[in-house]
């Protein structure tokens, strides 16, 4: 471990988040006897503002694991941005165990292997069939440099709502975005921008308002229901449906507090964690369409504030665009980025499902 990292351990002891992770034991015989035997688990979770966590994975933990377990088993959960860890040290906390089971962002972890990026780079996926497509191509790969190399053991991959183009002004298609500045959030979406002709502005979500109001930024990347939570709807005009990126992440263990489990939690979570996963994703694609529906005001906004947004819907010279950008900008610049052997760790995995040539290790 190195001494920065030895540090940030140091510093998540002393702020009392660690103790989190840390299974208790009963502190009088008194509360053993009073206190029926269970295994509880410490779970680092989704994001706090998505619908998955509060809808799926906090009621799963909660509420189905004491059930299903008939009471012999429980956890406690909590989001990964309000667990005290940043981002990308999640993988490393839990490659650790610091952290025994936690939820860790693809983008996160591309900081400690960048071809773990490869399926969600931008442009690489229009609709929810591609990225299923594609993550399922990637996971055995995924799967193993995850036990191998780190530690960690892959127990389910979950999807984020698309990541879609909010703009203040009236567009027709990708080629009107052309010289506009445009909110992005990661390295992937930066080149999309750039190929399309606009201007690249890093912001963080928190700041996107007010972004927008002093004319920083005048489009902004996000997922739809997300933007229209945060007022987006109000301050821009017209969305376009494509997906540039989507938002991976995964669900894992500490390889040893894995095969540490009892037996019989581990076959629990082996048969349910798949199910939790399907219904993720399933949640994520209704989200998706939920959103565009309130931000144009159409009937199938439940959940939502309903705008008076235009929808700019995917056309085939749209489509042909994203497939050119994604093989003359974004491939060849996640090379640059990510080195020779990601161009191998691609060929043997997610170009198998695509109808595009090899990439050639540069």
């Amino acid at each position: 471990m190195n001494n920065l990292l030895k540090t940030f351990v140091r510093c998540v002891v002393a702020s009392g988040v660690l103790p989190f992770f840390v299974a208790s034991v009963a502190t009088s015989a008194a509360e053993a006897a009073e206190v029926a035997p269970t295994v509880t688990l410490r779970i680092v979770g989704g994001l706090a503002s998505g619908n998955r966590y509060a809808k799926l994975e906090r009621p799963f933990w909660i509420n189905e694991l004491p059930r299903l377990s008939g009471g012999k088993f429980a956890a406690e959960i909590v989001p990964f941005d309000r667990a005290g860890v940043p981002g990308p040290e999640m993988l490393r906390m839990m490659q650790l165990g610091v952290i025994p089971f936690g939820t860790a962002l693809f983008s996160h972890m591309a900081t400690e292997a960048p071809e773990f990026n490869a399926p969600d780079l931008a442009g690489l996926n229009p609709d929810v069939q591609s990225v299923k497509k594609v993550v399922a191509s990637f996971r055995p790969y995924l799967e193993k440099t995850l036990r191998e190399r780190y530690g960690v053991e892959l127990l389910a991959v979950y999807v984020y709502p698309p990541q879609v183009v909010f703009c203040k002004r009236p567009f027709a298609n990708l080629a009107d975005l052309s010289g506009r500045k445009i909110r992005a959030s990661s390295p992937t979406q930066t080149d999309f921008i750039e190929a399309i002709g606009g201007i690249p502005v890093r912001t963080e979500f928190a700041e996107l308002m007010a972004s927008i109001a002093n004319g920083n930024v005048e489009c902004a990347i996000t997922a739809a229901m997300a933007g229209n939570t945060l007022g987006l709807h109000q301050v821009t005009t017209h969305i376009h449906t494509m997906p540039t990126t989507w938002g991976l992440s995964v669900f894992a263990a500490n390889s040893a507090a894995w095969s540490a489990l009892n037996p019989e939690l581990r076959a629990l979570l082996k048969r349910e964690l798949p199910k939790l996963e399907n219904s993720i994703w399933d949640e994520s694609e209704r989200d998706s369409i939920e959103g565009i529906a309130c931000n144009t005001g159409a009937p199938g906004c439940v959940n939502g504030r309903k705008g008076n947004m235009v929808a700019v819907r995917l056309t085939a010279e749209d489509d042909r665009r994203r497939q050119q950008i994604l093989a003359t900008r974004i491939l060849p610049r996640w090379i640059q980025r990510c080195g020779p052997s990601c161009a191998q760790v691609w060929n043997q995995t997610i170009r198998t499902v695509l109808n595009v040539e090899p990439l050639a290790a540069k």
